[in-house]
């Protein structure tokens, strides 16, 4: 799902912006250079994010080179991904109840399954590198993923209410319903990242956390804490990526051998669909929770981390990156997953695959068109602007100027003092110097 959007400062998906390393795959900008500013303000798989802000020194000097230093540009590549992958969400949304009259959509779901929801997550630990708990970051997370998840799953409830036929449904703020678990996730994932980054090998620990959690059916529903620590891996392997391992993904060799690798996984897939049960993918039951032995759940958090690893890959060594069309709707996914969700599943109450021409091969290729225009109209600046007061709220009157914040506006307030009166001197100096020429 979804990552949040991205302020304009530096960027669920939350927390940390895209301001955290080379792009892979785009051109450093050179001192001087213009670059432009990341997009829409805020950020959840997508991933919301603070900026850290310049720090200030005793002597303007040192304000003037922070304010001078160009903005760190977005990163084409993780904008695409993200807008890819959403698409890819809502597409297997609307395959959904295909699946039981397709064996061609059922491969397609768990194919896809397998892999959008881990790149989601990865590229969401790789954007909270930075996170550190400052007052600065925990506002960001309250009012960038807490907030959105408190609105998103109160209304929800009002739709399943009204929309469901369901008028006694309760608001729960601890039963994630429907789509609103991603939050709740993230805003886990991203508190305990100090943690991750404080251990000697975080990966492993969290994979043994995973584990665990698949032969555990005691955990319970409470902020679906199954889909937190069996997806967990993936936060964390994002949070130890560099930028130099998106670029290895990235070469020619690795998108020539992601295309018989993703071929491979639709036949298996295939071949898997009539006999493997599918809740496997969604990690929100433990393996006795789904009639299997408790070995069965290790084995298969093991197994299906290892083969959304490789997926997560392939699907990486063919994002583009560079600026196309559909770039700018990266910053908006988080707009796109959480609203389509009324959509996704208003088809079900309202029975719209009851039509026998949607479970045709015409209809399912209408259905699977309908969803990614869908998303990708959900995700356009218009949408962000209309529904930012739920996604992206400032709520400035709710938390504390800490020192810091003060701190730093002092610092950016001298430093671009300093800036304007060097680019007074300077045009003054032209001028007179021109002036001189004509003299001569």
């Amino acid at each position: 799902m979804p990552l949040p959007p991205q302020r304009p400062t530096a960027t669920p998906a939350t927390g940390q912006g895209q301001s955290q390393g080379p792009a892979p795959g785009t051109r450093t900008a050179r001192p001087g250079e213009r670059s432009c500013a990341p997009g829409t303000r805020g950020s959840a798989a997508d991933l919301r994010s603070g900026a850290g802000g310049t720090r200030g020194g005793p002597s303007d000097s040192r304000g003037s080179a922070a304010e001078e230093r160009p903005p760190k540009r977005r990163d084409a590549f993780f904008d695409n991904a993200k807008y890819l992958a959403i698409v890819l969400v809502a597409m297997g949304h609307a395959w959904e109840p295909l699946r039981g009259d397709s064996r061609a959509a059922a491969a397609l779901y768990i194919t896809v399954y397998t892999f959008h929801m881990p790149a989601f997550i990865v590229i969401s630990g790789y954007f909270s590198r930075s996170f550190d708990a400052s007052p600065h970051r925990i506002k960001r997370l309250i009012t960038g993923i807490a907030v959105p998840y408190v609105i998103f799953e109160v209304a929800y409830t009002f739709f399943k209410r009204w929309a469901g036929a369901d008028p006694d449904y309760p608001i729960s703020l601890l039963d994630p319903w429907y789509l609103t678990w991603f939050l709740a996730a993230l805003f886990i994932w991203r508190l305990t990242t100090p943690i991750w980054q404080a251990v000697r090998w975080p990966l492993p620990i969290a994979l043994a956390v995973a584990v665990l959690a698949s032969v555990s059916p005691d955990i319970g529903d409470d902020l679906d804490l199954q889909r937190v620590l069996q997806f967990l891996p993936f936060f964390v392997l994002g949070l130890v990526l560099k930028p130099a391992h998106f670029q290895l993904v990235r070469r020619k060799e690795a998108r020539l051998l992601a295309l018989p690798v993703v071929a491979a996984a639709l036949v298996f897939a295939y071949w898997a669909a009539p006999r493997m049960n599918a809740a496997w993918f969604y990690r929100r039951d433990s393996a006795q929770e789904l009639a299997a032995p408790g070995w069965a759940g290790g084995v298969m958090t093991l197994a299906m981390f290892g083969c959304s690893l490789v997926l997560v890959a392939c699907f990486f060594a063919w994002v583009p990156g560079r600026t196309l069309w559909f770039t700018a709707l990266g910053a908006g996914t988080l707009y796109g997953y959480l609203l389509h969700g009324f959509l996704a599943k208003g088809s079900r109450f309202g029975d719209w695959y009851d039509a026998d021409w949607i479970h045709r091969p015409l209809g399912e290729v209408t259905v699977t068109l309908l969803a990614g225009t869908v998303i990708t109209l959900l995700c356009t600046p218009p949408v962000q602007r209309m529904f930012r007061f739920s996604m992206e709220p400032k709520m400035t009157w709710a938390f504390r100027q800490d020192t810091a914040d003060l701190a730093e506006g002092r610092t950016t307030g001298r430093a671009k003092s300093h800036v304007r009166a060097r680019t007074k001197s300077r045009a003054t100096g032209r001028e007179q110097g021109r002036r001189g020429g004509r003299a001569e």
